[in-house]
């Protein structure tokens, strides 16, 4: 079956770097358009970036010009480099992966989900 297994998260100051990488095995990993959505407590989950199988990616709004989207299709991974973190990037941060999709941020496009890692930015 499907599985995506995030790691990297962690506690970090304010500022600082941090570098999310997302395992993704029972699938055709090329052919999927990637994700990472992060949700902080008593918030929505929002949309953070994506890649699709040609490259593209995609940021929201709040993440951009300091998070970065890659992925390597020989090792089946995706990741998210984060930079210039902030305490409203708390949140946990799970990968997300599409089939069909273009990059889109909504989340039911979405069709398998791996658990999440916590990222804890401090002030």
């Amino acid at each position: 079956q499907v599985q995506l297994v995030e790691s990297g998260g962690g506690l970090v100051q304010a500022g600082g770097s941090l570098r999310l990488s997302c395992a993704a095995s029972g699938l055709t990993f090329s052919r999927y358009t990637m994700a990472w959505f992060r949700q902080a407590p008593g918030k929505e989950r929002e949309f953070v970036a994506a890649i699709t199988r040609g490259g593209n990616t995609y940021y929201g709004d709040s993440v951009k010009g300091r998070f970065t989207i890659s992925r390597d299709n020989a090792k089946n991974n995706v990741y998210l480099q984060m930079n210039s973190l902030k305490p409203e990037d708390t949140a946990v941060y799970s990968c997300a992966a599409d089939a069909y999709g273009w990059g889109s941020g909504n989340i039911y496009e979405y069709e398998y989900w791996g658990q999440g890692t916590q990222l804890t930015v401090s002030s």
